[in-house]
């Protein structure tokens, strides 16, 4: 159990990790080469594991908070102008739990941020 309390803390990073490989991944299939700076938003993420620090941790969470809080509002306005629920009902529910996954991992970085001294 301890090692699991242990990396726990690392779940929000590493999820953020995944999202870029994969937004790489999928822009790397139709532009090619220049999607590689893409691989860039990983670095602070993969810096915070490696060597952790106070500063970095709560600027990452404040920022992607803000950017999840404008996801939401997006995808809140999205949700009540598409025409065909029916059509679009794999879009919209992807969409939510990426929007609402966004949010919450921003919230974590920002608790571990609070709660441990680097």
């Amino acid at each position: 159990m301890k090692i699991i309390n242990k990396y726990a803390n690392l779940i929000p990073y590493l999820y953020f990790i995944a999202i870029s490989i994969y937004w790489f991944t999928i822009i790397n299939r139709s532009d090619g080469i220049t999607a590689y700076p893409i691989l860039l938003f990983a670095i602070p993420f993969l810096w915070q594991i490696l060597k952790p620090n106070n500063k970095l941790n709560s600027t990452l969470g404040i920022t992607f908070v803000c950017l999840s809080s404008y996801l939401i509002l997006g995808y809140i306005s999205d949700l009540f102008n598409v025409p065909s629920l029916v059509l679009a009902q794999g879009v919209i529910i992807y969409g939510g739990i990426f929007a609402a996954l966004n949010f919450f991992m921003s919230v974590w970085i920002i608790r571990n941020s609070l709660n441990r001294s680097y």
